[in-house]
């Protein structure tokens, strides 16, 4: 017979399978928020005539909530549980993705920031509640394993919203460029706004139908109660203990440049491949359209990989395999930034593969030894989520400079990833030093 104690899916003859498979759903559905908005940075820039700049606000507003509910979803998931966390965070998914209606009916821009800031409360909820309950379900020597296993799953979400931007959003909008609705009358404008908004809010209303349903068979589904021991919130003296443990303090910067990183090559691909296939003789349109393409060919390895990074955890050390992969993700950077032809597009595409074990790592070292105190540890590296919203803006004011030193501003924009792992393979480095220090010990 099978030996369950070894699984990584069983704890104390205790099996959390259909737990951890309903979770991992809320791992997808994370993942398609995600990459069908970072796409609406250039639709939305298009749609209102904004600067790269402005349009990057969407990234603002979507990493902002993440930012602002991680400590309030702590505390809320501390004095009930991570299901109720779960349930409130499907809510708050649902409710911003309705809100894409009444933004529509409006006509103006920030409306749609304040449904992206709604529906990303409910993803700090939701990913402050699935992290450390994935990571409780089962020993804690194979929690890292586990984490990378659901975190899997992301990517394919993602995908699905990188297929849903590129098809039902990017290729129905109006076909005139950025030029073209430039020289339009505002009543040509007007017309061209709703319908373009029209297409553009219509997956998301779909998607808050799904999270509802979603809310609802996990509502009547009985979860396991596992670590959920203690109710008190003890708040500063919680962040005292886990801020003084230096794995869980690096961790957590390290999170915060690991994910700018990763919305900045899945977000300016688009500006990247656009600038690039336009040169060769392609509107506009079909520019951004093949960029996409490129983007879900990044996501298709970013998610092969995972699955090959998991596997490899089974031998190699976490930190160790985190050093080595950041380390070719700023090699493919500096390809990115140096080739300004189609091998530079290749690069930033093969940077997915070196990202896809980073966010589960990090997360999984950060969070060693925790116990019942992951569940503001969580909140700390989801709070580090902010990077998504800080940096990307930093990038797009450097690509609104359209040149620098006879060089195309995209490319060297590209810099900013570029110091992102380099924190992340020091992250990884000190890791797997401790890691080996510990084990001699």
């Amino acid at each position: 017979m099978k030996d369950t104690s070894k699984s990584i899916l069983h704890k104390n003859g205790v099996s959390y399978v259909l737990p951890f498979i309903l979770i991992t759903s809320c791992f997808a559905l994370w993942g398609f928020a995600n990459d069908i908005t970072n796409p609406m940075v250039k639709a939305f820039s298009k749609i209102f005539r904004m600067s790269v700049t402005d349009g990057a606000l969407v990234q603002v507003a979507f990493y902002g909530g993440y930012f602002a509910m991680a400590f309030p979803a702590a505390m809320f998931i501390r004095k009930y549980s991570y299901k109720a966390g779960i349930l409130l965070g499907l809510g708050l998914y649902a409710l911003g993705a309705f809100l894409f209606l009444p933004a529509k009916m409006t006509g103006e821009y920030y409306p749609f920031l304040f449904a992206y800031f709604i529906l990303t409360c409910g993803l700090s909820f939701l990913e402050t509640s699935s992290n450390p309950y994935i990571l409780s379900m089962g020993t804690e020597e194979t929690a890292t394993r586990r984490l990378n296993l659901a975190q899997s799953f992301n990517p394919m979400g993602s995908l699905l919203g990188m297929y849903v931007a590129m098809n039902f959003i990017q290729a129905r909008l109006s076909p005139l460029d950025t030029a073209q609705r430039a020289t339009l009358d505002a009543q040509q404008f007007e017309a061209v706004k709703e319908s373009d908004l029209t297409v553009l809010i219509t997956p998301y209303i779909i998607i808050g139908i799904v999270i509802f349903a979603m809310f609802l068979l996990i509502r009547f589904t009985k979860m396991p109660k596992n670590c959920d021991q203690s109710h008190k919130i003890d708040f500063i003296p919680t962040l005292k203990r886990i801020f003084c443990r230096h794995h869980y303090r690096e961790g957590v910067i390290a999170q915060f440049f690991y994910v700018g990183a990763q919305i900045m090559c899945w977000t300016f691909i688009i500006q990247y491949g656009t600038r690039y296939f336009m040169s060769t003789g392609m509107e506009e349109k079909a520019a951004e359209v093949l960029s996409q393409q490129y983007n879900i060919v990044a996501m298709i390895i970013f998610c092969i990989s995972r699955f090959v990074c998991t596997f490899l955890l089974k031998y190699l050390n976490p930190g160790k395999l985190l050093m080595i992969l950041a380390i070719a993700a700023g090699l493919f950077t500096v390809g990115t930034i140096c080739f300004t032809n189609i091998l530079g597009m290749y690069c930033l595409v093969g940077i997915s593969a070196c990202m896809s074990l980073m966010f589960p790592t990090i997360y999984g070292i950060a969070l060693e030894g925790l116990g019942d105190d992951a569940k503001f540890g969580a909140a700390g590296l989801i709070m580090a989520i902010l990077g998504g919203s800080i940096l990307p803006p930093l990038q797009a004011s450097i690509i609104d400079l359209k040149e620098i030193a006879g060089m195309p501003a995209v490319n060297l924009s590209f810099i900013l990833p570029l110091i992102c792992f380099v924190v992340v393979t020091i992250y990884g480095r000190r890791s797997y030093l401790r890691a080996r220090r510990n084990k001699t010990v």
